[in-house]
């Protein structure tokens, strides 16, 4: 399944981003997104290679639209920079290289050797928290929030998405 940026921006209404958003939009299309923000996206492209199915499509451009919506200059974007940070300082410490440019075999050990895999969510916690509930837990909210995402677990119409007059008049499972 191919995601598009118009999931993206349909995950992003279904998050309530819009005035963010729509700067983000702009940013993004104009190229004012600095290093910093490249090497974030960069990061999270990589983690979401990891955490998405195999059969997603289209990871790059829905992750980097997305975060355009997300990464204003409000705390949970300084929460997901401190994230990626602590998540970098780790690949370089244990793999020698930026989470980036690690196999996905790689990547998907050092997020598991981190422990966000069995941490609880907390974005003011430890490290392994925070990665979860910034990096893990924000990807797999872009994805599921996004109409695409929604049909790969059989949400037909996830929370913010119109579904039209034909899943109102069936029962649930028909």
């Amino acid at each position: 399944m191919e995601l598009t940026r118009r999931d993206a921006v349909a995950a992003l209404g279904a998050l309530g981003v819009g005035t963010a958003g729509a700067v983000g939009v702009q940013q993004y299309a104009t190229g004012e997104e600095g290093a910093g923000e490249t090497a974030v996206d960069e990061t999270l492209i990589a983690a979401a290679e990891v955490l998405y199915p195999s059969a997603v499509t289209g990871i790059d451009e829905f992750v980097d639209r997305f975060l355009s919506g997300r990464l204003d200059d409000g705390p949970h974007a300084e929460g997901v920079r401190e994230a990626v940070d602590a998540l970098e300082t780790r690949a370089e410490a244990w793999y020698d290289g930026s989470f980036a440019t690690l196999t996905l075999e790689e990547r998907d050990s050092l997020l598991r050797e981190t422990g966000a895999a069995a941490a609880d969510e907390d974005p003011e916690g430890t490290a392994a928290e925070r990665i979860r509930y910034y990096i893990v837990n924000e990807l797999l909210l872009a994805l599921y929030s996004s109409p695409t995402g929604g049909e790969l677990v059989g949400i037909e119409n996830p929370q913010g998405h119109a579904g039209g007059l034909g899943s109102y008049q069936r029962g649930p499972g028909a």
